[in-house]
């Protein structure tokens, strides 16, 4: 097993990014726009292509992305992939390469990553991040970040480029403490996604005008901003995805999965993987998750967008 060396902190540390979908592509280009060298690679090659009139170098493959890198930040869909990938990579980094894990993909698997980077020699630093896509294109993700001291100067600068604000909640990445802060965070946002489409398609089923719902909470402790950014997408049947029902489906059976393993029993986490469940068999699993909402309908029926 490899020790870490001590990582270099440049002004300007050159950073590869694997995975370049919705969050991964935006937070690229917001490390670009701070001045950073970046290298991208994504399995769907036109997506990290996409990224090279942006300025960043579009890699062959994981290894050519890290090789020469000051940090490595994986934006995969899951942990398997993740692993994969960097095993893929593997004889590209240096030892003491900083290697920010941002995808969500539970304690469990934080825990495999950690054992696979100190086998590398690499400084892991679990760092889901919180927020969508307009959050990521903004460069106002809210970072959860669990890692040693050495680490974090390297990444000060990439986190700024990429958040609002970095929360650093532990100095040890294979504890998961940040991927478990994290889970928390999704499952708040999961029931009120699902909250938000159940009371707008109960208004309609009920003949109430969703409008007139929202009027009623306004300025008080029942509204918040999520409530109205969900709450106008399903209103105009506008389900453009800002973080798709697939990722969300995940997201939610890791939630569950952390909560068997805690003994904690999450009926609304459990309901909401199955209401996931039903627009992924229904096809729309590349919506955005405020399609919650037609999980209540029966299949081919088109809720009304005013009065029911």
């Amino acid at each position: 097993m490899a020790t870490p060396a001590t990582p270099h902190a440049p002004a300007r540390p050159t950073v590869a990014v694997l995975g370049t979908g919705i969050m991964g592509a935006a937070m690229a280009r917001n490390l670009l726009r701070a001045g950073l060298p970046v290298r991208v690679w994504n399995r769907t090659r036109a997506k990290a292509e996409a990224l090279e009139a942006d300025g960043a170098y579009g890699a062959a493959s994981p290894a050519d992305a890290v090789t020469g890198a000051d940090v490595v930040l994986t934006m995969l869909s899951d942990g398997p992939t993740v692993l994969a990938t960097m095993r893929a990579a593997s004889p590209g980094p240096a030892p003491g390469t900083v290697w920010a894990q941002a995808a969500t993909v539970g304690d469990a698997a934080t825990a495999e990553l950690a054992d696979f980077a100190r086998q590398r020699g690499l400084v892991f630093v679990d760092a889901p991040v919180l927020g969508t896509r307009q959050p990521a294109e903004a460069g106002e993700l809210l970072v959860l970040a669990a890692g040693p001291d050495v680490a974090r100067a390297v990444l000060t600068p990439v986190f700024e480029a990429v958040g609002r604000r970095t929360t650093w909640v532990d100095d040890d990445g294979s504890t998961g403490a940040a991927s478990r802060l994290k889970l928390v965070l999704n499952s708040w946002v999961g029931a009120l996604t699902h909250a938000t489409g159940e009371a707008i398609a109960l208004a309609q089923g009920l003949g109430v005008d969703p409008q007139s719902v929202l009027d009623s909470v306004a300025g008080g402790p029942l509204d918040n901003g999520y409530l109205r950014a969900k709450a106008k997408a399903i209103l105009a049947g506008d389900y453009t995805p800002d973080f798709t029902v697939s990722n969300a489906l995940k997201d939610a059976r890791l939630i569950v999965e952390a909560g068997e393993r805690s003994g904690i029993r999450l009926d609304v986490a459990r309901a909401g993987v199955a209401r996931f469940e039903r627009l992924v068999d229904r096809g729309l699993g590349e919506y955005d998750m405020a399609a919650s909402c037609l999980a209540s309908f029966d299949e081919g029926r088109e809720p009304d967008r005013g009065a029911g």
